[in-house]
């Protein structure tokens, strides 16, 4: 049934079936997590290995002992395999410490007060700063803005990544504007891959933009495929060389999705004028990264055909989780018109639009049937989705079993909230 075609009284006798099956879920005792895109234990476990590696051995190829201070920009090894990963040079890269979002993080900073190209390319100079943020996208990227005061644009987003009509206008008529956030594969959360063409417009801002303009272009997601015919991406670091505007990109990544989250690796990549003066700020943070923990990643990954059979094997976890919410979706809504969601062939996260109005009351009644699930508004600037709609779905880390009835739990109070609302209506 419809809800559009119902009539009052069927929609008060669904209200009441829906209502009992709330009610039972809510003295069930659930304690339910679908919050965030963790890796289960059972992804974790593919890289045990990374424990004992090395086997005494610390020192890589050139000799250096990595146990010691140094290598503020990476092992030379690192380099190589990361800049494989990314489709860059190794001279473009550097890599860091245990995650991508302290890279940004310090870019940002650096940016904000040193600059990216001498002193008086700091944005703080040049009065206050705004950032594009396309929505739905990646919370972190927003609170990491807003706590060093920048402002945030929201810019819709469509099947092929940012809508770069809207983008291109703003940045043109705003030189405020110094930056845009970007997940362009398997976006967080709709899991949209961004066109060639968005690509390659992309490439072409640094002509348009202000002074000093940058994409932080966060490819967390770059090799976290499901889907064997899952769109590529297209290399956006070529795309502005051949455009000559290598400057206004950062392109990050990172392990942490690949091997152990909390103890991976991060690494970006950017041009030499770029590394020159993060480097530069890095000197007087750091003495070094962990070049033990570089190195076991090194000897763990080895190359690109090895990484390639390992996220082979994260598939073979990851997909059953996600096909397990999407046949649910599918099978209890497929032939209703109360809401919408991707179905993405890689990354982390499923994205659902409800009917507008709904997204916090529906997260509400799952919450206090046990369910838990990001907050309503988590994937826009300040915590406000204009819509009240979107609600980002992470099937990672629960067992199926308790994926599978986290979503029955969901649809049920999606259900129910919609037809609520109808009643009111």
């Amino acid at each position: 049934m419809r809800l559009s075609q119902a009539a009052p009284e069927q929609l008060r006798e669904l209200e009441k079936s829906l209502s009992e099956q709330y009610l039972a879920f809510q003295t069930a005792g659930l304690n339910l997590d679908l919050t965030r895109g963790k890796p289960s234990a059972e992804q974790l476990s593919l890289s045990n290995a990374l424990d004992g590696i090395l086997n005494g051995n610390y020192s890589d190829g050139s000799g250096t002992d990595l146990r010691n201070y140094g290598g503020l920009d990476g092992l030379p090894e690192a380099k190589q395999l990361f800049a494989d990963m990314l489709g860059v040079q190794a001279q473009d890269i550097l890599v860091g410490g245990n995650g991508s979002l302290p890279m940004m993080y310090f870019s940002l900073q650096t940016a904000l007060s040193q600059g990216l190209a001498g002193k008086d390319s700091a944005w703080s100079l040049q009065g206050p700063v705004k950032f594009l943020a396309p929505v739905p996208g990646y919370d972190r990227h927003f609170t990491a803005s807003q706590h060093l005061g920048i402002e945030l644009i929201p810019v819709a987003m469509n099947e092929h990544g940012p809508d770069m009509d809207q983008v291109e206008a703003l940045v043109k008529s705003d030189p405020s504007i110094k930056g845009i956030w970007c997940v362009p594969r398997f976006s967080n959360p709709t899991g949209i891959v961004y066109s060639d063409d968005v690509v390659n417009r992309m490439a072409k801002l640094g002509h348009i933009a202000g002074d000093h303009f940058r994409i932080f272009w966060d490819n967390a997601y770059a090799v976290h495929v499901l889907d064997d015919q899952a769109p590529v991406l297209a290399n956006l670091y070529e795309a502005c060389k051949n455009a000559g505007t290598e400057d206004s990109v950062l392109i990050f990544g990172s392990t942490s999705k690949i091997t152990f989250a909390g103890a991976g690796v991060g690494f970006m990549a950017a041009s030499a004028s770029n590394l020159s003066a993060l480097k530069d700020a890095l000197g007087y943070s750091t003495i070094g990264p962990d070049k033990v923990n570089q190195y076991r990643h090194v000897k763990f990954l080895k190359d690109q055909a090895t990484l390639t059979k390992h996220m082979q094997k994260h598939a073979a976890i990851m997909k059953p989780r996600f096909d397990a919410v999407l046949q649910q979706l599918k099978s209890e809504l497929g032939d209703d018109d109360i809401a919408s969601w991707t179905e993405p062939q890689g990354g982390y996260f499923i994205s659902v639009d409800t009917r507008p109005g709904l997204a916090k009351q529906v997260i509400q009644l799952a919450a206090e049937a046990g369910v838990k699930l990001t907050p309503a508004g988590a994937p826009f600037p300040y915590g406000k989705d204009p819509q009240d709609s979107n609600i980002r779905i992470a099937p990672s880390f629960p067992t199926i079993n308790d994926l599978e009835k986290a979503t029955e739990v969901f649809i049920t109070c999606l259900k129910l909230a919609t037809v609520r609302q109808a009643l009111a209506s």
